[in-house]
């Protein structure tokens, strides 16, 4: 019968090769981080994981996808900067009804919140499908069909001849 190891063995023999794993993803900044969850997560976890596992795979797996986690939490947050500046965006202002924002607002509800959730959230179309309710292929379809609602609103207010 095979025994797992205990899992302080595990950081021991394994630790180098996952912070390895999480600076080149995430930057010496933040490996120490999120090496750190990586192997949290893995204590949560390793109760399950059979005794003929490979734990090494196992560990670059759980890092690999916390260093993404932490990639994508980053590039959510705010940068702070000393002011704002001036004027209008080039895609405009959620303010401006001419905007690409006001073209969105005028989108049915739940085209707007697909096309929300998908290209600023960057939810996968399952996880928006659970929040607005029906199938993943649903949560597409009103994707499809509201980008396909915004480029005709856009191009209707495009004066003729030029390009959106």
């Amino acid at each position: 019968m095979d025994t797992k190891q205990p899992f302080e063995m595990l950081v021991e023999l394994h630790g180098a090769t996952v912070l390895r794993v999480c600076r080149a993803v995430v930057g010496p900044l933040d490996a120490d981080d999120v090496w750190q969850e990586t192997f949290i997560s893995a204590l949560r976890a390793y109760t399950d994981l059979p005794a003929d596992a490979n734990v090494e795979a196992w560990l670059v797996r759980i890092a690999h996808r916390r260093s993404l986690d932490a990639v994508r939490a980053a590039g959510r947050r705010a940068v702070p900067v000393e002011s704002v500046p001036e004027g209008t965006s080039e895609l405009g202002n959620p303010e401006e009804p001419g905007g690409i924002w006001g073209h969105v607002a005028r989108l049915p509800d739940k085209q707007r919140r697909v096309i929300a959730y998908r290209y600023l959230g960057d939810l996968p179309f399952g996880e928006i499908a659970g929040i607005v309710g029906g199938t993943p292929a649903s949560a597409r379809r009103s994707a499809a069909d509201g980008l396909k609602k915004l480029r005709t609103l856009i191009a209707a207010d495009q004066p003729e001849g030029s390009l959106p």
